[in-house]
């Protein structure tokens, strides 16, 4: 029988799935001190790691290939379930929906998924800059349903599609328990914005466990870790992976003719989640 044991982090890119994850850890550990960043991965996995597909071959595989990762990821995933850990997070940016025939998130092994979104406008300022990309064609990116991270020796083909069926395939899926948590939320609002994702999936909140948690995940510190030691998630291009952190950035910086044209595509979802342009 399949062991329903993985509770997805999900989140479109740059949404604030690596602040959640952070956050966890501090919790779960029960951390005095800040957990060093680059420790982020003793919080369960990533359904993208090479090394994981290579475990399932036996063999080294090439994660660029996108076909020969899909045949693999059944079993990856099924690895992960199977841990023996009652929970297992795992960290995605891919779409609940299927790429050339696999489910991508297989009910089957699921017990619940946390949601992080953030303002489409600010994923793709940051988008942009991690990617060395423009604003302008993030928002193209975002607006294609074939839209796909290619696979690099850092990770496997990640399946994003349109960020509206992204934000819909997770946050109104009834599949299996889903908490959305909003970026936004988490910025103004931390402490209920992390007691639910704690509450979601079974922990009880401790009120001094969580502020601590919440100072140790916090941005400037963060951002301060990696000043003194990088961060292993760090993109290829160059530049800090904590480089603002802040909302509603974007205003003034995209072509405003871009922003209406997605704004209009993209407008129940935007409103369904309280975003404005």
């Amino acid at each position: 029988m399949p062991q329903k044991s993985i509770v997805w982090l999900a989140s479109y890119p740059k949404s604030g799935n690596t602040w959640m994850r952070l956050f966890l850890a501090n919790y779960l550990l029960k951390r005095e001190t800040p957990l060093p960043i680059n420790e982020i991965n003793k919080l369960g996995f990533g359904d993208s790691v090479p090394r994981h597909y290579a475990s399932a071959a036996g063999r080294a595989v090439d994660p660029t290939n996108h076909q020969a990762c899909l045949t693999l990821r059944p079993k990856v995933l099924q690895a992960i379930a199977n841990s023996g850990a009652k929970v297992n997070f795992v960290k995605t940016h891919n779409a609940r929906s299927r790429a050339f025939g696999t489910e991508l998130v297989p009910t089957a092994l699921t017990r619940g998924a946390i949601y992080i979104i953030r303002h489409p406008m600010d994923v793709a300022l940051s988008y942009a800059r991690h990617y060395a990309v423009t604003p302008e064609q993030a928002l193209t990116a975002m607006d294609r349903a074939d839209h796909v991270i290619a696979g690099d020796r850092a990770a496997v083909p990640q399946y994003l599609g349109i960020w509206a069926e992204h934000a819909k395939g997770w946050s109104m899926g009834r599949d299996f328990p889903t908490v959305t948590i909003r970026y936004e939320d988490m910025l103004s609002t931390p402490q209920d914005a992390f007691a639910r994702a704690l509450t979601h999936v079974g922990l009880t909140v401790d009120v001094e466990r969580l502020e601590r948690a919440i100072r140790f995940s916090a941005f400037d510190e963060l951002k301060q870790q990696e000043e003194v030691t990088g961060f292993i998630e760090q993109s290829a291009n160059g530049g800090a992976f904590f480089h603002s952190g802040g909302a509603g950035g974007w205003r003034g910086r995209i072509d405003p003719g871009a922003v209406a044209a997605f704004g209009k595509a993209h407008a129940k979802t935007l409103d369904h989640h309280g975003y404005t342009l």
